[in-house]
């Protein structure tokens, strides 16, 4: 694609100046790194200040972005080496929980994950992210507050926003469950 051929499809894939990201009725799909809402119906937007503030109060940090897996048509034998994740410290990773559509293990991934995190509470915070304009924070949280936790904070900065305001980041492990 010709540069200004890409600088048009950035122009009209982005919000014109002052104009606001409407939430969907449902989840989002691809592309996910786009523009995303203010809002997310039941659950509370979070700044960084407001992050970094829930984090050094222990409330559970939940990481959504994916897993970067190695590609199926990879000819045998050949090197893979998966990529360094890296996240928010003391933050759960639970990869691949914020497509658009979920795969049995994936739903369980987020349900058991979200139980794990607020010891089986759905009245005790929780703050999901993954990176700033990324729709996968979005659908993972909206996801949250349909599965009936109240105090879902959803950081739409993530560790973006994160590192901007100053914070560290960690290696970050898959967590265990399916």
């Amino acid at each position: 694609m010709k540069p200004a051929a890409v600088l048009i499809a950035i122009l009209l894939a982005a919000p014109a100046h002052g104009q606001t990201v409407a939430e969907p009725d449902g989840y989002r799909g691809e592309p996910y790194r786009a523009p995303v809402p203010a809002t997310l119906a039941g659950a509370q937007v979070i700044d960084t200040a407001r992050a970094m503030d829930l984090h050094g109060q222990g409330v559970p940090f939940l990481d959504v972005l994916p897993r970067k897996k190695r590609p199926e048509n990879l000819p045998p034998g050949t090197l893979w080496v998966e990529e360094v994740h890296r996240t928010i410290p003391g933050a759960v990773w639970l990869y691949d929980t914020g497509y658009q559509e979920l795969a049995p293990a994936e739903t369980a991934r987020l349900t058991e994950g979200l139980a794990a995190a607020t010891h089986g509470d759905p009245s005790a915070p929780v703050v999901i992210f993954c990176k700033a304009n990324c729709w996968m924070s979005w659908n993972a949280a909206r996801r949250a507050v349909a599965l009936g936790y109240s105090a879902v904070n959803w950081y739409p900065e993530g560790v973006d926003g994160w590192t901007a305001g100053g914070g560290e980041l960690v290696v970050a492990t898959p967590d265990p469950l399916p």
